[in-house]
């Protein structure tokens, strides 16, 4: 029996030990794994207490109030018996590379489900399965490769945490010396030939080697810790070619005055580190005064209906809810915060939280978490408190939901990031050779230059504060998208589909007429309460007109999509929807939009609704027919045609009576086509055809529907405004271009003159950092331009 231990896992091989490229496995998992971290350039740390490199035990120490309970409570955003989901400050992250490494953890290991950056925030959201990983391993992890979180004790508010005053100190201290140094060094500048500067010129050069100490061991630890946690983990971050000219720099300077060859670089050192450190200040500034941070408080278009002390139903923006307000959730509607269940059957889907689809039952008094989807009739809740809108905008962009859509700018940014730093590395190697076999004196120049002047973080922010400034820009006009990718296809499309009702209809006006048997109170409040619980346009155009008195738990409730509504409550029935699916077969030949009724099996009558349409839609559909292909796709019948043939230009596609399932199908023709695809209707009666569609819009108006199935939210009163959004889309890709061109310019001369050694270390730093910082400058001006331009503001 082998008494070695498994280079994977840690645990002794035994006698099913297998060898494989000289190292020790105890099993075909453990190997199978290596060999798949292998591929990746990715070393697993799978439980870092027992395998080979585990951190030290003062680390581990660190981190034991993880292991607190109450502790974890605060810090996590959801969790139940297999799945945890934390948000991290991350306050290390600062280029693509550092997003790359992050959002591949799932590599480093296979507890981890999904991570994902928020480079705005330097925040971190993770899913982990903790069957056998906790939050306390996954902190762990996260500092072993260079990106320790700042945990707060004191306050779990990331609004009111501490702020991080060490920049600014090893800003002072870099400065200091840099200071000094340069003044240590002026004779030597100036060839000055004067008997006690010669005198004490040994004392002056030692002087500089101390005050360059402090900057290398403190100003400059962030950069040799990120590279060396980088390289222990097999990953060439952006840090590690600026360490590696440190050092370089700090060696041979060392070496010259010890053995009396020369002053050194000490000057050149300290400036490095101190123009780095200032860029880096003010990169961080700069991105935080640019911030596309996506807080929508003022113009998110997604409404709650709030249970007032009168007992009154009243929608409100979900910034405005409070802790202990009573929220009526419908079927199908998102609960936006976390709270406790007062009435009602929850049947809960958590697949907006957790990827999987699987329904939850709760009961009075249970504990419900945001981002669930109540999905069987009416629940009243009662928040504990208030509503955090980050939350909820993360959960619609969670990666879990994302199709494989072309991402052109965000796939070529990864490429860059991925291979940027290792491409440097030879470009510097390279050009010293060359230096020092023409003139040694500027090749260590030369090497050092090369690796400050390069960087990929002008490339990586162009699409990223591009986008992400439209998002902003968008939002202000209620016009809220899941991710940057939409904007790429939003400005590739060519073919715009238009649901009808409650799209291009309003819910707000129009009139609803009444034909068949007078309803006794006893089916009216049947109807009132089935119709209470669906968010379909014309249930709530019904719900709206009725009165609400006696409002009651139904015992049963079920949505059948496309169709209508049955609700149970002790021995009544009632049916709402179409003809079909209340059981009556005579239905008159008049064309108009209809809702008929049926209890406990007998045919009662119909509400018939009299459509008035939006304002502006007829001069939107006469700018957007000059670009694109126009069809109303409607489930309703053609009682309209007339009227819309009347408002609308006569290129345009009129197709009715369309059940879900044959949207989706005649947009996934389309699609094969060749044609790129928008949707726009209501996000859930549309679901699968906002799903299939290459970007799908769901109208909002007073509604809670939030689908990972559409890719943005529009609020009804900006569909006027579609054509200026898509021009917007078209703008940025533009821009995003130009800032492209720009920056690869940048690089390409910097490293010209660099690699020819015209480009002294000192100025490559001043120079990196601007670079970076004059791209976001550049991008967020232009794209400001382009929403002036189109005048895309709330109205």
């Amino acid at each position: 029996m082998s008494n070695s231990s498994c280079f994977h896992c840690g645990d002794p091989c035994g006698k099913n030990e297998i060898i494989f490229q000289e190292k020790n496995f105890c099993c075909h998992g453990c190997k199978t794994v290596f060999e798949i971290f292998s591929e990746n350039d990715l070393t697993c740390y799978y439980d870092l207490e027992q395998s080979p490199g585990a951190q030290p035990s003062d680390i581990q120490g660190k981190f034991n109030f993880l292991d607190d309970d109450i502790i974890k409570e605060k810090l996590l955003e959801f969790k139940d018996d297999n799945l945890e989901i934390v948000s991290l400050n991350i306050p290390h992250i600062h280029c693509s590379s550092c997003i790359w490494i992050l959002e591949n953890l799932h590599k480093l290991k296979s507890d981890i489900v999904f991570s994902q950056v928020d480079f705005g925030k330097k925040t971190l959201r993770i899913h982990y399965n903790t069957a056998h990983y906790s939050l306390k391993d996954l902190v762990i992890l996260l500092s072993s490769i260079g990106y320790e979180p700042n945990i707060n004790l004191e306050n779990f508010n990331a609004k009111n945490q501490k702020i991080d005053r060490q920049i600014y100190y090893k800003l002072g201290i870099a400065g200091f010396a840099f200071g000094n140094i340069m003044f240590l060094s002026f004779p030597e500048y100036f060839d000055v030939d004067e008997f006690w500067l010669e005198t004490y010129k040994p004392l002056f050069r030692w002087l500089m080697f101390f005050f360059s100490l402090p900057v290398v061991f403190y100003a400059a630890r962030d950069f040799f810790v990120s590279a060396f946690n980088g390289l222990k983990a097999k990953l060439l971050n952006i840090d590690v070619p600026i360490a590696l000219g440190i050092l370089v720099l700090f060696l041979r300077s060392t070496v010259d005055i010890m053995f009396d060859l020369g002053s050194g670089f000490f000057d050149s050192l300290s400036g490095l580190v101190f123009f780095l450190l200032v860029g880096k200040f003010f990169q961080a500034k700069t991105y935080n005064f640019l911030s596309f941070e996506r807080d929508y408080k003022s113009y998110f278009p997604m409404a709650v209906t709030k249970l007032t002390k009168s007992n009154e139903e009243i929608p409100v923006q979900v910034y405005d809810v409070k802790k202990g307000d009573r929220l009526i959730i419908r079927n199908q509607e998102l609960i936006p915060v976390d709270g406790v269940l007062i009435n009602g059957i929850a049947k809960l889907d958590y697949s907006f939280v957790t990827g999987e689809s699987k329904t939850v039952n709760k009961v009075s008094g249970d504990k419900i978490y945001s981002g669930a989807k109540q999905t069987s009739g009416v629940i009243e809740m009662e928040a504990i408190k208030s509503v955090e809108q980050s939350y909820l905008t993360q959960l619609w962009s969670n990666d879990v939901f994302k199709e494989k859509k072309t991402k052109r700018f965000t796939s070529l940014t990864n490429r860059i990031s991925k291979h940027f730093t290792l491409t440097i590395l030879i470009i510097a190697f390279l050009a010293t050779a060359y230096w020092l076999i023409v003139d040694p004196s500027l090749a260590l120049n030369v090497f050092t230059a090369v690796l400050i002047i390069a960087c990929p973080c002008a490339i990586a922010l162009s699409a990223p504060f591009t986008f992400g400034n439209l998002l902003r820009i968008y939002g202000k006009s209620k016009f809220y998208l899941k991710n940057a990718e939409v904007i790429e296809r939003m400005a590739s499309i060519d073919t715009i589909i238009f649901d009808k009702t409650g799209t291009l209809t309003s819910n707000n006006s129009g009139t609803v007429k009444y034909e068949g048997s007078i309803l006794n109170a006893e089916e009216k409040i049947l109807l009132t309460n089935t119709l209470r619980g669906s968010n379909h346009p014309l249930s709530r155009t019904l719900y709206d007109l009725i009165d609400k008195k006696n409002l009651i738990s139904l015992d049963y409730f079920e949505e059948n999509i496309g169709h209508g509504l049955t609700g149970t409550y002790h021995h009544d029935a009632v049916k709402i929807g179409s003809a079909n699916y209340v059981g009556y077969k005579k239905d008159s030949p008049k064309l108009n939009t209809s809702v008929h009724v049926s209890t406990n099996n007998e045919y009662k009558g119909k509400f018939t609704f009299y459509n008035t349409y939006r304002k502006g839609v007829s001069q939107l559909f006469r700018v957007l027919k000059k670009h694109y292909d126009l069809v109303i796709l409607s489930g309703d019948n053609q009682g309209d045609l007339e009227n819309l043939k009347k408002i609308l230009p006569s290129k345009t596609k009129f197709i009715f009576n369309q059940k879900p399932e044959d949207k989706l199908d005649y947009i996934k023709y389309h699609q094969s086509e060749g044609a790129q695809v928008m949707m726009i209707g209501d996000g859930l009666n549309d679901a699968g055809a906002l799903a299939q569609s290459d970007v799908g819009i769901a109208i909002s108006e007073n509604i809670n529907v939030f689908s990972p199935a559409c890719d943005a939210i529009m609020d009804a009163s900006q569909l006027i405004k579609l054509d200026k959004y898509i021009k917007a889309s078209k703008s940025s890709i533009k821009i995003i271009k130009w800032s492209f061109l720009l920056s690869f310019l940048y690089n390409i001369i910097g490293l010209y003159f660099a690699v020819t050694g015209q480009l002294e270390p000192v100025v490559a730093a001043i120079l990196m950092p601007l670079s970076s910082i004059s791209i976001v400058v550049f991008t967020t001006i232009a794209t400001q331009f382009v929403g002036r331009a189109l005048e895309l503001k709330p109205e």
